[in-house]
Formats: structure tokens, sequence, C-alpha cells
């Protein structure tokens, strides 16, 4: 072995590569970090997928449901013919949609939930650990909190027509991954999912993926709304979301979002100079010509979802917003808390603290343990 690293390393010298890159190479690719440039590398990585057809994910075992939703429509056609598309979870009842045995990493799902999308909680829990690395309600969680579809084209965050929402965050696992849905609501409902997910080896130094759901209404401070605290460890930072409501006539979006990290008290490191500024948006996100909000959805960011009264600056509007730092994560050694102002216009120009109704997503890796999350919101 040591002779093969010196061989790398004189060879590099030669070729001008650098050891590193070529030590990767010698030891074969793990079929992650996916892109156009390298979907032409072989791996030995094993696909797989979870479904209704295929609870598992089990090689060869899809597709082989006698009981499931489609029975009744496949009555004519028997096994393999669409059996088992979609599930139903009861009122008051958690549902397991999958458990994974890795090493390996998800990197794709597709679902479509029926019901109320604030009252369906998604969790994800890796390895073996008693509490959740993510719990958010499902509709939160793709970046549509208001219980309405929302169009969204984003490059980790994908909602397509009808309700079909869809996540292209890695999310590796060393020992096991278990997702659930709980169903908060009164009444069944019903899920159609896809768990799609790669068995290979996995980086030592890669996090965990976590989010995390938070509702404030009112806000407990008024003028200030906190996204993420108590995060303790090594990470990364990748992602907001948010769902606003406005409470006060005027402008709304003020506010700066500040990152306090690795001992940060009362100053951040890093510090934002507006809210549309931070959701890669300028000017209260008007459209010069109508003098109204203007929608958009873009890989990185968007302001995807406005909802009624819909003249622009009136109390009662709500807002959709997302954020993802997909090329400048937020990185962290040690701590992290993220909050963002609820700042808007008073006469003559002043600042105006507002009392509205917010609630958010935050996402990011970091390295296990992690800090027990705030009890969830009660459904109401």
């Amino acid at each position: 072995m040591k002779k093969l690293s010196q061989l790398l390393i004189c060879s590099s010298l030669l070729i001008g590569l650098p050891a590193a890159s070529l030590s990767a190479r010698a030891a074969g690719f793990d079929g992650l970090d996916l892109n156009l440039g390298n979907l032409y590398r072989t791996s030995k990585a094993q696909s797989r997928s979870i479904s209704p057809e295929n609870f598992t994910g089990e090689k060869g075992k899809a597709g082989m449901a006698t009981e499931g939703t489609g029975k009744n429509c496949a009555r004519d056609l028997g096994q393999g013919w669409k059996i088992s598309p979609s599930v139903r979870i009861k009122a008051k009842t958690t549902f397991l949609m999958g458990e994974i045995k890795g090493p390996g990493a998800i990197q794709q799902i597709w679902m479509t939930p029926a019901g109320n999308w604030r009252h369906a909680i998604i969790r994800f829990y890796w390895d073996d650990e008693l509490t959740p690395s993510v719990e958010c309600p499902v509709g939160d969680f793709f970046a549509c909190g208001w219980d309405k579809y929302c169009q969204i084209n984003s490059l980790a965050v994908c909602v397509n027509p009808g309700s079909a929402f869809n996540c292209y965050w890695t999310m590796p696992f060393r020992k096991k991954a278990r997702i659930t849905m709980e169903n908060m609501d009164e009444k069944d409902m019903t899920l159609y999912y896809q768990i799609n997910y790669t068995l290979t080896s996995v980086p030592r130094d890669a996090g965990y993926f976590h989010a995390q759901f938070r509702h404030e209404s009112p806000l407990q401070q008024k003028g200030l709304y906190t996204i993420l605290d108590g995060v303790a460890g090594k990470g990364q930072y990748v992602g907001t979301y948010l769902a606003w409501e406005v409470h006060s006539p005027g402008w709304w979006g003020e506010g700066e979002i500040k990152f306090f990290m690795d001992g940060d008290k009362q100053f951040p490191t890093i510090c934002g100079t507006g809210t549309e500024d931070y959701f890669c948006g300028s000017y209260n996100f008007e459209n010069r010509e109508t003098k109204k909000y203007q929608v958009f959805s873009t890989p990185y960011a968007g302001l995807a979802q406005v909802l009624p009264p819909d003249e622009i600056y009136k109390p009662g509007q709500r807002f959709g917003l997302y954020r993802w730092h997909i090329t400048d994560p937020v990185r962290f050694d040690k701590d992290l808390k993220v909050t963002i102002q609820a700042l808007g216009w008073q006469e003559k120009g002043k600042y105006l603290q507002l009392d509205d109704d917010i609630a958010s997503v935050a996402y990011w890796y970091q390295k296990e343990p992690h800090a027990k999350f705030p009890t969830l919101t009660p459904r109401k």
C-alpha cells in the first residue's frame, strides 16, 4: 500500500494531477455526487427502490403484491398489474414508509400525499438514532407550506402537477435509514411514494442530512423569528424555506437574516441586507409594470407562492419562499443559530417591527449526534 501511494504521488508530479484525486480514482467511483460530468463512470453501487410495490427494496421482489389499493382495478389481470400503487394511512397513526440497511444514500424521493399537508409529518432516522434528523410537515418539507399546490422548479426540490413532490437532497447513511409518515389528521390519508437509493460505500467525511420545522404565531419576540437554534457539531447549512403571513399593511421584507456560528453571541458572522435580498430578489419582489408581486422559481431561490389578497402590501397575504445554499453552504465547526427579522415600513421611512405568522424549514448536514429538536407545534 505504501508503494502504491508513493507511485501515485510520483505519477501526480509527472502529469500534474493531485495525488488525492489519483488515489480516489484508484479506489473506484462510489456512485455518489452525480452530475452530467461524471454520469459516464461505472461503479459498484447498487440501485434500489422502495415503494408500495416493494416495501423492502429487495432485488427481484417488486410488483409481486396480491393485496393493495389497486386490487379491485386489477381484478381481471392479477398479480403484476399495479396491485399496490399506494398506501392508506389511518387517522392518528404512523406508517413505516421504508427501512434500509446501509451503507448507502437516498438519492431521490417522489410522493403525492392526500389530505392536509400540514397534518402529515415526515421523519427520517439515520443509523440507530432514537430521535429524527428530519421532522417536518410534508408540504413544508417540499416548499409548499400552505396546503395548496405551488410549482417549484429548483435543483433540490421540484413540485409538479398535480401534487407531485420530489426532492433531490443526497441523504447518506452508514448503518440504517428509516422513514415514517405520521397522519395527525382526523381522516385517513392516501400516499403514493417512491424512495430511490443506492447501496454503496459512504465517504468518511460525509455528514447526515437534517431538516427542522418551526412555527410561531404570534412571534415569540416581536420583529424577530428564529429559523434554527441549538445545533451543535460540525456541518454546513444548505437551505431555508419560509411560509410567511403578513399581519400589517405595507412592505414587510426589510428584515436581515443572521447566521451566528461557532461561539457568536450578540453579533453574527454573516448578516444579510434584507429578506428579498436573501431570497435572491430585489425591490420588494415587485413587477415594475403591474405593481404587484412577481412570483419566480429558479434552481437556487424563489418566491414561488403569493396567495390572496392579491393586491400588493395587504395584511393577510401569504408567501412561500425558498433559498438553497448549494454552491454557498454556510459552514460551521461547533454550533449554529439562524434568525431573520420581521421588519417592515412605517410613516416617514422608519422601520417597523412586525408580528407576523411565520413557519420555516431549515436544511443542513452535520456529523451525528444531533441535538434533540423542539416539540412540534400542535396541529391546530
